[in-house]
């Protein structure tokens, strides 16, 4: 039986945790705050304590020295409404110490209780790929697949939409896949090729239509007659190329460059840009018509640092795909996918599978232990994660405060919003802001 110390001012929290706590056969002493965690440590030994990291009168993380000069220095568990938390401060509270994201189920609190380590190797875990391609279980994946497995019903065209690096062409497969269609899949890139190519790849051409022609070739709309084509940077397409896309998406028939006849097509087309739909209409690179033509069924896929939760089975996969080719045996620590999951991944899930196989080859391949690049931002990046840096020199509070105005941006200013994300109470939310002078956001 362990004697735990539970910090925290979330009354509905410690609530059902002490009555989980209670049912592990340990006993359980609660605090509301830094104070009260003070006076129980006068008077009480602790074998573990599970502490918040914010809380009313100050950090959490203010106890970490005074927890080091007992006699007998207690576990420390650190609780935490942001999920980023983790990354952010792993560095300034030591490698010793555990975390939990609320919410927070039995099986987490029975784990860090029981002092089950973090080294040990990751169970082997089956992770599902749905439509055989795409692998995420986020709320907003979830939608994605509700959304494919709709269209796929009907023969409706699709414009996908999203950054690069989503995996827009995955998508475009995975519709593909879903409509069980007799017909190929075919793939283009409209940035691809040049204004005098680029009428051959979609529509093909006769022999001798153009210098180098020396046969007949068949574009891209009759190669993928009964199935799906799909065409990736669609906003790139020469404008004055469009009205002859516009006529096969309306007449169903292409004619080849230099010929004369009418070849009728029947196939889906799943079109893709990374520009959001505002930018299509104000940049005027896409005319209107063939927009409806395209979008009759718009899909926008969601950016990695939305679906955070499925970096870490990502991740795991692209190592798999690793060890299979290499016959290696990579295991990621948790405290690595930690780190992986607090950063944002501007170049999104093409940025993350460069990163696990740039960490892969630079492991060493007679160890299962994974080593990390000294830094995980690409040259290309664009933006860099809303969650403030660590610092060397930086004190709990610099690293409190950034975080809590980083997440009010993100939800626009709702402190209701911002306080249920960073797991503290509204109230402690405004005498923070308070104590920060910010009276702009101090209602």
């Amino acid at each position: 039986m362990l004697t735990v110390l539970l910090v925290d001012d979330d009354t509905e929290f410690t609530d059902v945790a002490c009555t989980i706590i209670e049912f592990l056969g340990h006993e359980v002493l609660t605090a509301g705050n830094l104070e009260e965690a003070r006076s129980w440590l006068q008077k009480e030994t602790f074998d573990h304590i599970l502490l918040d990291f914010m809380l009313p009168d100050g950090s959490g993380a203010h106890l970490f020295n005074e927890l080091d000069s007992l006699p007998k220095p207690p576990r420390v568990t650190l609780i935490t409404g942001h999920p980023s938390i983790k990354g952010v401060i792993k560095d300034l509270c030591g490698p010793n110490i555990d975390y939990l994201v609320k919410p927070i189920q039995r099986e987490e609190i029975e784990d860090v209780l029981s002092r089950k380590s973090k080294k040990t190797a990751p169970k082997v875990e089956k992770i599902e790929r749905h439509f055989d391609l795409l692998i995420g279980e986020s709320e907003a994946m979830k939608e994605l697949y509700k959304l494919i497995s709709r269209v796929s019903k009907t023969s409706a065209n699709v414009m996908l939409l999203g950054e690069s690096g989503v995996g827009k062409e995955v998508v475009a497969a995975a519709i593909h896949k879903a409509s069980e269609s007799e017909g190929a899949y075919i793939a283009t890139n409209c940035g691809a090729f040049s204004k005098e190519l680029i009428g051959s790849e979609l529509f093909g051409h006769e022999k001798g239509a153009f210098t180098g022609a020396i046969g007949r070739k068949e574009g891209v709309f009759e190669q993928a007659e009964g199935g799906t084509l799909f065409l990736d940077e669609i906003t790139e397409m020469p404008i004055d190329m469009q009205p002859n896309l516009l006529r096969v998406l309306e007449n169903k028939v292409v004619i080849r460059v230099g010929g004369t006849k009418t070849i009728p097509v029947n196939c889906r087309v799943v079109s893709a840009t990374n520009r959001t739909m505002e930018e299509i209409a104000q940049s005027k690179v896409l005319r209107e018509d063939i927009y409806f033509r395209l979008a009759v069924f718009p899909i926008t896929i969601p950016p990695l640092r939305e679906r955070k939760e499925d970096i870490s089975l990502l991740a795991k996969t692209f190592i798999d795909e690793f060890n299979k080719e290499n016959g290696t045996q990579f295991n990621w620590e948790d405290a690595q996918l930690d780190t992986l999951q607090a950063y944002d991944w501007p170049g999104n899930v093409r940025e993350l599978r460069h990163f696990c196989h740039r960490a892969a080859i630079m492991s060493d391949p007679e160890s299962s232990q994974i080593e990390l690049p000294k830094t995980i931002e690409s040259p290309f990046a664009q933006k860099q994660s809303t969650t403030p840096a660590l610092q060397a020199g930086r004190t709990i509070e610099d690293v409190e405060k950034e975080l809590i105005y980083a997440t009010l941006d993100k939800v626009n200013g709702n402190k209701t919003m911002a306080a249920e994300m960073l797991g503290i109470s509204t109230k402690t939310l405004y005498n923070r802001l308070h104590a920060y002078g910010d009276i702009s956001k101090d209602e």
